[in-house]
């Protein structure tokens, strides 16, 4: 059992929040008033993951999307409202980190899909230096098509891959989520793919003119990893039982 103070202090302390100029606050976002015995970790603040955290009895919550955003008006209604309402009324706490999450060198998101993925990440590149550049640890592709399947596997959804230039797949760059504005950034690094979680309509010209592959693989998809990972250290650190929970995203 821990004060929620001590989560926080140990988040802040893993994350570092104070390093980025991000989109929302960092850190404690819903206090609540239990004890902290049983952290739930998901992707986004969602009414379905509050009211799953809530069945198994969760003391806290962890997310990679919080409840507040840059440019929210302020009114607590509609969703706004019902999902804040379960928090209060179970006296849950609400933890949400964003950038600091997808940054973390070993437990964050770009970390843990480039684990899975099986890439070694050798610079980083972009915006507060999000972007991560690198190479597969078991060699070259032969063709982009064999790591978008290679992708879907992993992530276990389908990818849309916009074909750049033919032969193999040397310098690979990612970052999970909605970072189809790195594109350009990850051309600029001399990347011969660029793996993000949503593209838009730009892109798939960017590719086609510059040579450049690019996959979308999901932002849900690719983001289900960092936050289990910080849940199950800070867990582990401070002796706490720990839960992930995917509520399913098709974006």
């Amino acid at each position: 059992m821990k004060h929620h103070t001590a989560l926080l202090s140990t988040l802040d302390s893993l994350l570092e929040p104070s390093r980025f100029k991000d989109y929302g606050p960092n850190g404690l976002q819903v206090e609540g008033r239990r004890p902290v015995r049983h952290l739930v970790s998901g992707v986004t603040a969602s009414l379905a993951l509050i009211e799953a955290a809530i069945a198994q009895d969760a003391d806290a919550i962890l997310v990679h999307h919080g409840l507040f955003w840059r440019g929210h008006a302020g009114p607590v209604t509609g969703w706004m409202r019902d999902r804040l309402a379960l928090l209060l009324a179970n006296d849950i706490h609400l933890f949400a980190y964003h950038l600091p999450l997808d940054a973390h060198e070993q437990w964050g998101n770009n970390a843990q899909l480039g684990l899975r993925l099986g890439l070694a990440a050798s610079e980083r590149f972009g915006e507060q230096q999000l972007g991560w550049l690198g190479q597969a640890s078991r060699g070259a592709f032969d063709h982009v098509r064999a790591l978008a399947g290679h992708v879907e596997s992993v992530l276990g959804r389908p990818v849309v891959l916009v074909e750049g230039s033919a032969g193999p797949v040397n310098k690979i760059a990612w970052c999970t989520g909605g970072a189809q504005g790195y594109f350009e950034s990850a051309i600029a690094a001399g990347a011969d793919v660029f793996i993000t979680g949503e593209i838009s309509e730009p892109q798939a010209h960017y590719a086609r003119e510059c040579g450049v592959s690019y996959i979308a693989c999901g932002h849900h998809a690719s983001e289900r990893y960092g936050v289990q990972a910080v849940g199950r250290q800070v867990a582990s650190e401070l002796g706490l039982r720990h839960t992930f929970i995917d509520i399913d995203n098709p974006a």
